[in-house]
C-alpha cells in the first residue's frame, strides 16, 4: 500500500479500510500525530460521527479496520467488539522457531506507568488475554503464526508472542518488545475482519493479504 489508507468497502453505514504500518488509527497527543484512519474518513464522509472508528490498530501494524459512518452504526459495532462476536484473524512473523503446532495463550497485562505505552504482565492486576495461534510456516529462522485473539486488550498480540509464558519470541521488528532493525517494520498485519452489518444485520467478512 503506498496510501495511508485504502477503501475497501464503503455504504452509508460503515466503511472497511487497509491501514498502512507506522500510520495511526485514532489522533495521538500533539499537533503532530493527528493525521490518522479516523482523519481520514472524517474528510471524506464529514457527516460521520467524531469518533468513528470501532476498534484500533496499534500504529505499526498493518492491516484492516471498520469505521461507523452513523452514530447507531457505531454503538451496534462497539457493541459486537464488547460482546466479543467479531472475528479477528492476524498474520505475524516472530523470532525464531517455535517448537509447537497450534495453542492458546491466556495471560494477564496491564500498562507499565514508568514505561508507557509498554504492558507487562501481572497475574494480580492485570487483565486477561486470550489468543488462539497457529504455525503456518517457518522461514529462515522465523515462524509465521495466525493468531485469533479472543479478547482486545492492548499489544495483547505483542505480547503474547514475545513473553516466555506466551510463545516467547517477539514478533519481527516489534520496537517494544522485541527489537527492529533501520527501516524494518513490526511484521504484523490484521487480515481478516468478519462482523454483523450494523443496519441489516448481514455476515460480512473482509480479507487483506499481508504484505510480507
Amino acid at each position: 500500500m503506498t496510501e495511508p489508507i485504502t477503501i475497501l468497502y464503503a455504504d452509508a453505514a460503515i466503511v472497511v479500510v487497509e491501514k498502512a504500518a507506522g500510520f495511526l488509527a485514532v489522533p495521538g497527543r500533539g499537533a503532530d500525530k493527528q493525521d490518522c484512519v479516523e482523519a481520514r474518513i472524517r474528510a471524506l464522509f464529514p457527516h460521520s460521527p467524531g469518533q468513528p472508528a470501532a476498534h484500533r490498530l496499534d500504529m505499526d501494524t498493518s492491516g484492516l479496520m471498520v469505521l461507523a459512518l452513523t452514530a447507531a452504526a457505531h454503538r451496534h459495532l462497539s457493541r459486537q467488539f464488547a460482546e466479543r462476536l467479531v472475528e479477528k484473524q492476524y498474520l505475524a512473523v516472530v523470532e525464531g522457531v517455535v517448537a509447537a503446532e497450534c495453542g492458546t495463550i491466556e495471560l494477564a497485562f496491564r500498562l507499565d506507568p514508568d514505561n508507557r505505552p509498554s504492558q507487562v504482565y501481572d497475574p494480580v492486576q492485570g487483565k486477561q488475554g486470550v489468543s488462539r495461534w497457529r504455525k503456518v510456516a517457518v522461514e529462515n529462522g522465523r515462524s509465521r503464526i495466525e493468531f485469533e485473539p479472543l479478547t482486545g486488550r492492548t499489544h495483547q498480540l505483542r505480547l503474547h508472542a514475545a513473553h516466555p509464558l506466551g510463545l516467547g519470541c517477539p514478533i519481527v521488528g516489534d520496537r517494544l518488545y522485541g527489537r527492529r532493525q533501520e527501516g524494518e517494520r513490526m511484521l504484523l498485519h490484521a487480515c481478516r475482519l468478519c462482523f454483523r452489518h450494523p443496519t441489516t444485520g448481514a455476515a460480512l467478512c473482509f480479507s487483506s493479504a499481508p504484505p510480507f
